[in-house]
């Protein structure tokens, strides 16, 4: 049991106090706690709230996140994050076209007591008329459509070992070299709809491995793959075509020995259909959201799989 002190009465008497409470600072309440910038020494406590959810630490990918883009965060008091996500921006320096939000995580013991809500009322509120984009998991969503957010496209995340095609194809892959990243980021950016040089320019050192794809001596599409605690992440994929696309995953899977993890565009029915039929299985759905915007922007035939579903 506590000791206890006494302490005067405002009327002479002497109130009772537990010596705890002495020394106890009141907690401030959620709603008063300061929204800040994240940067790299908050990268434990970002992988610490990851793992508070039930998700991967994922280390590498927050790194990667904290670098090119910018995290938002809620400090709690009682130490680590109460809650965090990131924005990653994309076009002109200073006049993004685009911004990708991702990893939003509100800690289990801060859950269900709006701030989350909070936090992506600030972001949006800071990123003013520039059009945003979210994957949205099935329990996150009505939250975004609160926000005004709206559902525009669907991915399809898949898992597994790839068998390979037995089929050839004229499209060549080989390792990227230093000389291929001028390509790499224009073809990107036709694609993508945007500029993401900050981003692709991360990739060689980011990824364990970056291909390209090809024909008559001119790249036609691009792939990474990356490491996720027992996975590799295929992204982003960008290919001219479903044949370069499949090529692209049977070079990566060839170059692993870890099962290939990726969100592929529900409208590529023929690629997800392939990639089933050699050993991937579906493991979920997600919503792409958009605000601002009816559509993302560029090219979607070309545009497989994401970078990661927490930057577009």
């Amino acid at each position: 049991m506590a000791k206890s002190t006494y302490l005067p009465g405002e009327t002479g008497g002497r109130r009772r106090y537990g010596s705890d409470s002495l020394n106890r600072v009141p907690t401030p309440s959620l709603s008063a706690l300061p929204v800040r910038r994240l940067t790299h020494r908050d990268l434990t406590a970002c992988a610490d709230l990851s793992e508070d959810r039930g998700w991967p630490r994922e280390e590498h990918k927050w790194g990667l996140l904290l670098s090119a883009g910018r995290g938002y965060g809620i400090d709690d008091p009682d130490g680590g994050l109460v809650t965090a996500c990131v924005v990653t921006e994309y076009g002109p320096h200073g006049r993004p076209t685009l911004g990708a939000i991702g990893m939003v995580l509100v800690a289990e013991r801060h859950a269900r007591q709006g701030i989350g809500r909070r936090l992506m009322r600030h972001v949006v509120s800071l990123m003013g008329t520039t059009p945003l984009t979210l994957h949205a998991t099935p329990n996150g969503r009505p939250l975004y459509e609160e926000l005004g957010f709206k559902t525009t496209g669907r991915a399809e995340m898949v898992r597994g070992r790839l068998t390979p095609d037995a089929t050839t194809s004229g499209v060549v892959t080989r390792a990227a070299t230093a000389e291929d990243l001028i390509a790499i980021i224009r073809l990107d950016e036709e694609v993508f709809g945007t500029d993401r040089t900050h981003v692709i320019t991360r990739l060689p050192a980011f990824a364990d491995q970056l291909r390209v794809a090809e024909d008559a001596g001119r790249i036609i599409g691009y792939a990474a793959a990356w490491p996720n605690m027992e996975t590799q992440v295929v992204g982003p994929l960008i290919a001219r075509d479903t044949e370069t696309a499949k090529v692209l995953l049977t070079s990566l899977a060839a170059r692993t020995d870890r099962p290939l993890r990726t969100d592929i565009d529900v409208r590529h029915e023929e690629l997800l259909a392939w990639v089933k039929a050699r050993g991937l299985e579906s493991v979920a759905f997600n919503a792409v959201m958009t605000h601002g915007i009816t559509a993302l922007p560029g090219d979607w035939r070309r545009r497989f799989a994401p970078l990661t579903v927490a930057a577009g």
